[in-house]
């Protein structure tokens, strides 16, 4: 009987230990910030960019420079599109979102999936999550707009 009472009382006790360390630290996090659209300029290259705002955290980032027809596009979620074009697999860049290789791919600024981007603020993606779509509120497709309207495709 005690061979089974006292292994029993030591488990419920280090239950008991965990569960109030972890109500403690329950206090310490910080929320969550919010993920949303960002624009920036580095240079004369627009950045579209779904993340926390002044932060690496990004899921989604697409560059453009004026006059191009073609946006990159880095991160862990991409346009759901077949229009998607992957970067070669021989030279591979160094992704700028966190140092390691990136995962670069191209697509024109008038594919239907930036098109419905641009126009709704809707933009259907997938990554290894699956399949799902980033929103943008009134003030992220003003942004959103603003950085077609930059790249010289104002009529997507």
């Amino acid at each position: 009987m005690f061979k089974f009472a006292i292994p029993a009382v030591a488990a419920l006790g280090l239950i008991t230990i965990a569960a109030q360390s972890r109500a403690t630290n329950a206090d310490a996090v910080a929320p969550v910030p919010a993920m949303g659209w960002h624009l920036s300029h580095e240079g004369v290259m627009a950045k579209l960019a779904y993340g926390v705002a002044n932060s690496d955290q990004l899921a989604l980032m697409m560059t453009c420079e004026p006059g191009k027809a073609q946006a990159v596009i880095y991160g862990d979620v991409q346009p759901a599109t077949p229009r998607l074009v992957k970067a070669s697999t021989t030279s591979r860049a160094i992704d700028p979102l966190d140092g390691g290789i990136a995962d670069e791919a191209r697509l024109s600024l008038r594919d239907p999936a930036l098109r419905t981007l641009a126009r709704s603020g809707v933009l259907p993606v997938e990554g290894d999550a699956g399949h799902f779509e980033l929103t943008a509120d009134g003030d992220e497709r003003r942004l959103i707009r603003t950085f077609f309207a930059y790249c010289g495709t104002d009529t997507v």
